[in-house]
């Protein structure tokens, strides 16, 4: 006699009795998966059509399916669907509700599927449209430091090594470093979209099927390139969640190094920016504070993310082949990773186009750190000084200056004189700051036309990839 209480698991057949409720609970992945209900109509569509191309159904049934799967869309879309726990999943609710509208017929979807291949269908589809939004968010931030850079072109300020003053640049060549981080992050998804673009649909649970299915017809169908070459890797792989966590990873490491120079540079102690104040907080106890709350949160989500890699790397170092229940646990890490990059390029871009920057207090700092000692050093070298003489002499004399209270420049002929007779009036002009920027005109540098050419190139490859 069947004791099965449970009769709404579609797999309930084997079993007597009901599940526990706490293990429904446990075992349930509505909490995540939910998310992932328009890619998991979408390719029911394309399988029930492919069903029927392929004879497995008739026109008229697949007609039928893909009908009650546009009411089910349409109930939750207008908030109207009853998720049910008891049926664990979006796959399991979708076609649960598919087979009340449509009668019978709805339980004929699954056939030549499994969970195993429709979910790895449905996450990929989701993880595709995820690296999508990060391209355009990361476009935006691109965009807004190009719009910044062109606007300070002229404005000089230190650049650091060890976040010691090193070598006067302009800022537009600094804000273009940036660009050439977020242009990597943006390529990287390109290349994690493609091998995600892999339809694992008809690999079934693990050893492909009976049925005469067309896999290439129903990739073709939601827009997928190829499809898998073995079903037991089909629906065991995510190293695709695995890329694109690692994009996440990636542009969170250059958005949190950003944020880092924000809060430095907004420090009255540099004074280099002024914070919009709608991207800044203030204190509950001290009335002057303006604080980079919103680039501190970046920096500090940042942490999370790396922990989501970390979590999904941890779960599947061990998984025997093939689809492990354990994988269940890939969707929470994603989708929470994929919020905080989201959200975190949407301020960035934001914060960096209403940032002010001071032009004054840059050019301050420039005289506090001897950032023309490299320009005395050349200078001597081109005179005919060996290279490690002229770095002597010219640390001599920065020790000297400092003594002094002064910097290189404020130095007069004859006390730069005294340190090699190889010192003549030009040196001055060689030890001018715009001028030390102005005369790196080497590919990449910080000249003046090399900046230009890097804004010109970041245009145009804005302009080329609007598009795609």
């Amino acid at each position: 006699m069947n004791k099965n209480k449970d009769n709404c698991k579609l797999w309930g057949g084997r079993f007597d009795n009901a599940t526990s409720s706490l293990v429904e609970e446990f075992t349930q992945s509505l909490d995540y998966d939910r998310y992932l209900y328009l890619h998991d109509i979408a390719g029911s569509m394309a399988h029930a059509r492919m069903l029927a191309r392929q004879g497995v159904l008739t026109p008229e049934e697949s007609r039928e399916i893909v009908d009650g799967l546009k009411q089910v869309q349409k109930e939750i879309q207008d908030g109207e669907f009853s998720w049910r726990v008891v049926l664990e999943d979006v796959h399991m609710n979708i076609e649960n509700r598919l087979t009340e509208i449509v009668g019978s017929v709805g339980q004929k979807l699954h056939t030549g599927r499994s969970r195993n291949d429709q979910v790895a269908l449905d996450f990929r589809m989701f993880v595709v449209e995820s690296l999508a939004l990060w391209q355009k968010e990361i476009r935006n931030i691109i965009e807004s430091l190009v719009i910044q850079a062109k606007t300070n072109q002229k404005t000089i300020l230190p650049g650091y090594t060890h976040l010691q003053p090193a070598q006067p640049v302009s800022l537009a060549h600094h804000l273009l470093a940036y660009v050439q981080m977020f242009k990597r992050d943006f390529e990287r998804a390109s290349e994690a979209i493609k091998r995600t673009r892999v339809s694992p649909l008809g690999a079934a649970a693990l050893a492909g099927t009976t049925y005469p299915l067309d896999p290439e017809m129903a990739a073709e169908e939601i827009g997928f390139e190829n499809v898998f070459e073995n079903s037991m890797d089909a629906v065991s792989d995510r190293d695709f969640a695995l890329e694109a966590l690692f994009v996440c990873s990636m542009i969170m490491v250059h958005l949190s190094r950003m944020c880092e120079e924000i809060i430095i540079w907004s420090n009255p102690a540099f004074g280099f920016i002024k914070l919009p104040e709608a991207y800044a907080t203030g204190s509950s106890i001290m009335p002057q504070k303006k604080n980079p709350d919103v680039a501190e949160l970046i920096r500090g989500k940042t942490g999370s993310v790396f922990g989501r890699l970390i979590s999904l790397l941890t779960t599947m170092k061990a998984l025997p082949l093939a689809y492990n229940r354990d994988m269940q646990e890939d969707k929470g890490p994603f989708i929470d990773a994929h919020r905080t990059v989201v959200n975190s390029l949407k301020v960035m871009s934001g914060m960096i186009r209403e940032i002010s920057f001071d032009a004054e207090a840059m050019g301050s700092a420039l005289k506090k750190g001897y950032l023309n000692a490299t320009e005395m050093a050349d200078y001597l070298t081109s005179k005919g000084v060996p290279f490690r003489q002229a770095h002597n002499i010219t640390g001599r004399a920065v020790a000297y200056a400092e003594k002094k209270g002064v910097g290189l420049e404020d130095l007069d002929f004859e006390e730069l004189r005294g340190f090699s007779d190889k010192v003549s009036e030009d040196i001055f002009l060689i030890l001018d700051y715009n001028q030390a920027v102005r005369r790196r005109k080497t590919q990449g540098g910080t000249g003046p036309e090399s900046v230009a050419k890097q804004i010109e190139k970041a245009v145009v490859w804005l302009n080329e990839t609007e598009s795609r």
